[in-house]
């Protein structure tokens, strides 16, 4: 490798994780993230590096109109059709999930807004992240997608909008979330199904990625159908244990900025149960199993020490 290539490959690899960061949000999916961003890496490499003034808003621009360029795709739109897309969840302090400095940069990475998200079209979608997350203005954003400001404007209004009307609550205080999932995960290990309705809001929601066993996700919706699905999900059984090949621990866990339940045994997670606390109840329950959806977790699971596990035995 010439001394020109190696630095930039230097350059962009300073970029690399920002670059990431930028295309999680918009993909919702570590690995297609990681796509794009060496998809962008091979443009860059063979691009007349010259000719380029600043070199963050070239890669930014690639980055963005790749991911755009997916979530058009046939084969992407038929994946994300309506119930039948989860995004993939992160544990925090992973380079990926990228700048949380203010609510705005937080909340765009919760499994919540990710999801709701899916609503929006491609360039709504983008406006929102490059806007809330990395706090673009309306010309850069309008020079990034092709469009007029004004154009951005009305697709950031329309964004907020269909977020903001679907989302209820703010931040939750992170010890009262903990206090609230533990006591949650007590009353479903223990199958008492009337403590469980009672820790859920009237509106609470679950979705489970089938268990590991099939490719369409599952929703529920009620308390009652709810407080089933988690007791069916959490309590351990004998036959359960066979399955897995022994008996997991369970570690409680910040993803996607909100509280999580690890199931983890040996030195792999197994399954991760996500949640959404409000006034002091659980209004949202996201259940993960399939190995695709926690290939990246594993990873950065396996490269961290961790306290002790709130279930020592499932």
């Amino acid at each position: 490798m010439t001394s020109v290539d190696s630095a930039a490959t230097g350059r962009f690899e300073a970029s690399r994780d920002r670059l990431a960061s930028l295309a999680y949000r918009l993909l919702g999916s570590a690995a297609d993230a990681e796509d794009a961003v060496q998809d962008a890496f091979l443009r860059w490499q063979a691009a007349d590096r010259g000719r380029i003034e600043v070199p963050e808003a070239w890669l930014t621009k690639v980055v963005t109109n790749l991911c755009l360029d997916r979530l058009r795709s046939a084969q992407a739109r038929r994946e994300r059709a309506a119930g039948a897309w989860l995004p993939e969840p992160l544990l925090d302090g992973d380079p990926m999930l990228g700048p949380a400095d203010t609510a705005e940069q937080r909340e765009s990475v919760s499994l919540a807004v990710l999801m709701l998200m899916e609503r929006l079209t491609p360039v709504e979608r983008a406006v929102y992240v490059l806007r809330e997350a990395f706090s673009y203005g309306h010309a850069e954003i309008a020079g990034i997608l092709g469009i007029t400001e004004a154009a951005s404007q009305q697709h950031l209004h329309r964004a907020r909008r269909r977020i903001t009307s679907a989302r209820r609550g703010g931040e939750v205080d992170p010890a009262s979330a903990r206090a609230v999932v533990e006591e949650f995960l007590a009353a479903a290990s223990s199958g008492r199904t009337r403590r469980l309705v009672a820790l859920l809001t009237d509106d609470a929601t679950a979705y489970s990625d089938g268990g590991g066993f099939g490719k369409t996700p599952l929703r529920y919706a009620s308390p009652e159908r709810v407080a089933v699905a988690a007791r069916a999900a959490l309590q351990p059984t004998d036959a359960k244990r066979r399955l897995l090949g022994g008996s997991p621990v369970l570690h409680y866990a910040q993803v996607n900025g909100g509280p999580a339940v690890l199931a983890v045994l040996g030195d792999r997670v197994l399954g991760v149960a996500a949640f959404d606390v409000r006034d002091g109840r659980i209004a949202a329950m996201r259940g993960f199993a399939h190995d695709d959806l926690l290939a990246r977790l594993n990873e950065v699971w396996r490269e961290r020490r961790h306290d002790a596990p709130v279930l020592a035995r499932w």
